[in-house]
């Protein structure tokens, strides 16, 4: 056998000694193969998706879609309350939360919940298949196909390596910006009579921007604290939220303060010519 594929073997077989033990059987944890997978026919399907759709009309999925964002809302707010309860009852510390790999009951309904919150990110990647078959092709932005392809992958591993610990904090704001953000979608997929009475699209992006910095500070604090919980984990949430702030704070500005201050403009030439 070829040397480099005898390497690659033996990294995955390291890979899948690894992690926590508790987890380790549990759908899709042991083995990278699965979720690299999803991962390349996701993208696979976001470069060759439109493609497809070029020369078809577009989906209508109203019923689907009012199905599709209940749920996410039903599944968020599920797990919103696990993470707080579990957290709550396990007197976890926000400064600075070890991970506990016992068999404690309250420790494995922690793992549990970070396991559905995983699950969840591979769920969600049904939000770009649905762009590509309404043919919004403008919303599948290099923002919403970073954030989403590469969120299954980040939360394998915490599903994995650190299902609770200080792991647990950007899960459970993640999952209350989720009950915010699939309300808003479920309401605007009821059709025109609902969607002119939403105008709070904007504060979803202000709340997403807030939990990032949220994030980046809880892990700055742990890393400050030298908490009992993988630095390098702590490293990587950090900058990988530090790098969603760039990318959303940029959509905000240009989705809302540009188009303020273009409209500002406009309204006084107007006026202007109408004097």
């Amino acid at each position: 056998m070829d040397s480099s594929w005898q390497s690659a073997i033996d990294w995955i077989e390291d890979i899948k000694a690894s992690g926590d033990d508790r987890v380790a059987d549990w759908f899709l944890i042991r083995s990278p193969v699965p979720i690299v997978s999803i991962m390349v026919t996701y993208f696979t399907l976001v470069i060759y998706g439109p493609r497809w759709m070029k020369d078809r009309k577009p989906f209508q999925l109203k019923w689907l879609l009012i199905v599709y964002n209940g749920f996410q809302v039903a599944l968020s707010s599920y797990m919103f309350y696990e993470f707080l309860v579990s957290a709550y009852l396990s007197g976890y510390n926000l400064t600075c939360q070890p991970l506990d790999s016992s068999m404690d009951p309250l420790s494995l309904r922690m793992a549990d919940v970070s396991w559905w919150y995983f699950f969840s990110k591979i769920i969600d990647l049904a939000d770009t298949a649905f762009f590509i078959l309404r043919k919004k092709n403008n919303q599948m932005t290099f923002l919403h196909c970073y954030h989403h392809g590469t969120m299954v992958f980040n939360w394998w591993l915490g599903a994995k390596y650190a299902p609770g610990g200080q792991s647990f904090f950007c899960a459970l704001l993640n999952s209350f910006v989720h009950i915010a953000m699939y309300s808003y979608y479920l309401l605007s997929a009821l059709g025109p009579r609902i969607q002119r009475y939403l105008w709070w699209k904007r504060y979803l992006t202000q709340l997403q921007l807030v939990q990032f910095l949220l994030i980046v500070i809880h892990a700055s604090v742990g890393l400050y604290n030298k908490c009992d919980f993988s630095p390098i984990l702590q490293y990587f949430v950090s900058t990988y939220c530090m790098s969603l702030m760039v990318l959303f704070g940029n959509f905000y500005i240009k989705s809302y303060l540009q188009k303020r201050k273009r409209r500002r403009e406009s309204d006084q030439d107007n006026h202007a010519k109408s004097l």
